[in-house]
């Protein structure tokens, strides 16, 4: 597997960039817009599924980077939920409405598959890449 050195290599963010355009366009039709509620909701909870990734990346350790595609997921999940309201109130078509749902999901899909993959890894993350065992063993104090 090759070393991914930026957050914008990973696909993961790729779709997940395409995502947030895809629903920033939608709504931006008439009535959708409108709705500033569920405009702003919508929006900020797509665009959350892409910064959470590149937050998560920029910590540099895996435990921190798994947490933060954890909460990507959340936010592309709730993406999910508000495209069924927006197809509710008519905003959106039903094509438009599984175009944005089904790659909501490659990205849940994908994503998840990326956590148990760092999960499994004995690469703990950049900013582990030079403390030495050594470094990380408790301390002990000698009680009398």
């Amino acid at each position: 597997m090759a070393t991914i050195t930026k957050f914008e290599e990973l696909e993961i963010w790729q779709f997940a960039r395409q995502l947030s355009r895809k629903i920033f366009t939608l709504s931006e039709k008439e009535k959708f817009n409108k709705d500033y509620g569920i405009r702003n909701q919508i929006r900020d909870s797509s665009g959350s599924v892409m910064d959470n990734i590149a937050e998560g990346f920029g910590r540099g350790g895996n435990k921190e980077f798994v947490a933060f595609l954890c909460y990507s997921i959340g936010s592309c999940s709730e993406t999910q939920s508000q495209l069924y309201r927006a197809l509710d109130y008519n905003y959106i078509s039903k094509t438009e409405f599984d175009e944005c749902y089904i790659l909501a999901q490659t990205i849940i899909n994908k994503t998840g598959s990326f956590v148990t993959y760092l999960n499994k890894s004995d690469v703990k993350g950049e900013k582990y890449k030079h403390r030495t065992e050594i470094n990380h063993k408790p301390q002990t104090t000698n009680q009398i």
